[in-house]
């Protein structure tokens, strides 16, 4: 199948295909492809074959935020997702990462703690999810047994609030090892470091709760945890103030104060880009009366990637309005292994059904062919 959505006259002048640097990430274009997760993995969470050539198809992207990998066994909320805590998955990463080198690409690693939105058959000793409050999400979870419902969490206690912070900073280390050009924090999707932001999922009264400071110290604590190993202009950040994604999860009661106050104390870590979910993870891009995502975005120093239901309409009307940096594809990167080459010369798109999104091993994961030399040479003549 094809997407004509993502068509567009290619005479049409942007610059989303020129070199770009975020802090100090060298892009050869602004196309970036966004987190997958794909379960494609095995139990241990360690790269493999199939997974080295899925990336190294990708590597024309300006750069490739990896699938979110778990920080630790704690961290896991799906069956077959990866790991970056221990040695077998670092050396499983760094074919990845060498790989991608080896074809001119950049790739980050996102860091990973789903908290609350996890199963207890996922968990060490089998012992119930950890989250900010003893709230239990809306949603399901994904283990060796099928699609179950989420397990109640329990609240994280005061003295175990640094271990948190301790595994996010190993995993920024390992991945550094592992030969990532940066990592990115995830802090988005109502995992673990959105729960403590939201005072919906957040009911704490210590340090780490009540006040919008109090509920942004741990995201900050991680950042500047993970800045100390990667130092300035390697570290990336992804926020979605208007996300309801996963869990069905309430919004802040007050999105705009709430997001403003941790934009604005994120700017001392001279980050490498703010990454926003713009609207609901996947589905919308609606927004909510009394929120201006815009103004939010200025308040950020830094460069700053887009990111939800874009096409390439969108995407050169923002960069047009200096309103994105740079633009992250998700889904299309699926059955799009070549989408800037795709989006440069107006070839149409593949489309991926939701049945090749998870699992099923090769199939649908990298047997999506690339457009041909006759496709480009055809529709640079025409331009």
């Amino acid at each position: 199948m094809t997407d004509k959505n993502f068509m567009v006259d290619n005479s049409t002048r942007t610059d989303l295909f020129s070199p770009i640097k975020l802090g100090e990430i060298e892009l050869a274009n602004r196309i970036v492809m966004a987190p997958l997760t794909r379960g494609r993995m095995n139990e241990e969470g360690v790269p493999n074959d199939l997974n080295i050539t899925y990336y190294i198809q990708r590597a024309s992207a300006g750069l490739i935020i990896s699938e979110a990998t778990n920080i630790s066994a704690q961290g896991r909320g799906y069956a077959k997702t990866p790991g970056i805590w221990t040695e077998d998955q670092i050396a499983g990463w760094k074919k990845i990462t060498d790989a991608v080198h080896s074809a001119s690409g950049k790739i980050v690693m996102q860091l990973w703690h789903v908290g609350r939105c996890s199963h207890v058959d996922l968990q060490p000793n089998g012992e119930a999810p950890v989250a900010p409050s003893a709230i239990k999400a809306d949603g399901n979870s994904y283990t060796n047994n099928g699609i179950v419902e989420v397990s109640m969490p329990r609240a994280l206690k005061i003295d175990e609030i640094p271990n948190i912070v301790e595994q996010y900073r190993h995993a920024a280390e390992c991945a550094k090892r592992a030969g990532f050009d940066g990592v990115e924090i995830h802090s988005a999707n109502n995992y673990l470091l959105e729960q403590f932001l939201r005072d919906s999922t957040n009911h704490r009264t210590d340090q780490y709760g009540g006040s919008i400071a109090n509920r942004a110290r741990l995201i900050l604590e991680v950042v500047e945890a993970v800045t100390n190993v990667w130092g300035d202009g390697r570290v990336g950040i992804r926020l979605s103030p208007i996300t309801t994604e996963v869990g069905n999860t309430p919004l802040d009661s007050n999105v705009m104060e709430t997001y403003g106050y941790l934009i604005q104390q994120l700017n001392k870590f001279k980050l490498a880009y703010l990454h926003f979910v713009e609207g609901i993870t996947g589905k919308s891009r609606s927004v909510p009366e009394g929120v201006d995502l815009n103004a939010l975005r200025s308040l950020f120093d830094g460069a700053y990637i887009g990111n939800n239901n874009y096409d390439l309409e969108i995407a050169i009307s923002r960069r047009a309005e200096g309103k994105v940096d740079a633009v992250a594809f998700g889904r299309p990167f699926i059955s799009n292994p070549d989408l800037v080459d795709r989006l440069r010369y107006g070839i149409e798109l593949a489309h991926a059904s939701i049945e090749t999104h998870y699992g099923n091993g090769e199939k649908g994961y990298i047997d999506w062919p690339k457009a041909n030399s006759f496709h480009i040479e055809s529709s640079c003549s025409k331009s």
